[in-house]
């Protein structure tokens, strides 16, 4: 019984925190904003070249209508990024966003495999327990694995030999780019996350306008008025 008590005391204790619970749709939203806004400012900036790569079939997307695909992809990430930093129509915002994400899933990272930085040493790759199990991918992408290992040495040499190491390598280590699904599916996770909660209590401008016309709505009863925000930040 003691044990039980002790088990409901703490379930309580933890309960407390979710007098912060929007600190978590907050953090989603300021971290997921600069992304999708230099994304829209990469993408406006050389518009010509955004248009050309997405209708090109050789070396591009070879998607139809490319200059409008380009717009609405570039129109998309900058209004997503700025009303995701304010809070404003967040769970609206989030379905092209996600719809955003997906066509750069199949589109651009799928064939690349998961990993967005090609790991470098199968010892330590996330792919080792199910290569164990025989799949197919986990066993490429060892050897893919083993393979950028070999490569990033060969360039180290040749910079050692050739170059200043030291100064070149400051900023961060040299990595293969591998251009995987990991980045795009962990934007997409994060807002599907943001789809379902919302924008989060008193940080966003969805929870305050709501506010404001359920108090247009039942008048001074504060209480009445914002219970409608607060679930309207989670439904």
């Amino acid at each position: 019984m003691n044990i039980i008590k002790s088990s409901r005391k703490l379930h309580q204790w933890l309960n407390l925190t979710r007098h912060l619970d929007y600190l978590a749709p907050l953090l989603l939203r300021l971290f997921l904003a600069p992304v999708f806004l230099s994304a829209g400012l990469t993408k406006l900036a050389a518009f010509d070249s955004t248009v050309a790569w997405f209708g090109n079939q050789d070396w591009g997307l070879g998607l139809p209508l490319p200059w409008l695909m380009a717009f609405l992809a570039t129109a998309v990430e900058l209004l997503g990024g700025f009303l995701l930093l304010f809070g404003l129509a967040t769970r609206y915002i989030a379905i092209p966003l996600m719809i955003t994400m997906l066509v750069a899933i199949f589109s651009v990272h799928w064939d690349n495999g998961w990993f967005a930085i090609a790991p470098s040493n199968p010892d330590t790759s996330m792919a080792q327990p199910l290569a164990a199990v025989s799949i197919g991918a986990a066993e490429h992408s060892l050897a893919n694995s083993a393979e950028v290992g070999v490569r990033l040495k060969e360039a180290r040499d040749i910079l050692y030999q050739y170059g200043d190491y030291d100064r070149l390598t400051e900023k961060g280590n040299f990595v293969i780019l591998n251009n995987g699904i990991e980045f795009a599916a962990t934007y997409f996770i994060m807002l599907l996350s943001l789809f379902f909660t919302g924008a989060g209590r008193l940080v966003s401008l969805d929870y305050w306008l709501v506010c404001w016309l359920n108090r247009r709505q039942y008048g001074d009863n504060s209480q009445t008025a914002e219970q409608p925000a607060t679930k309207f930040a989670y439904d």
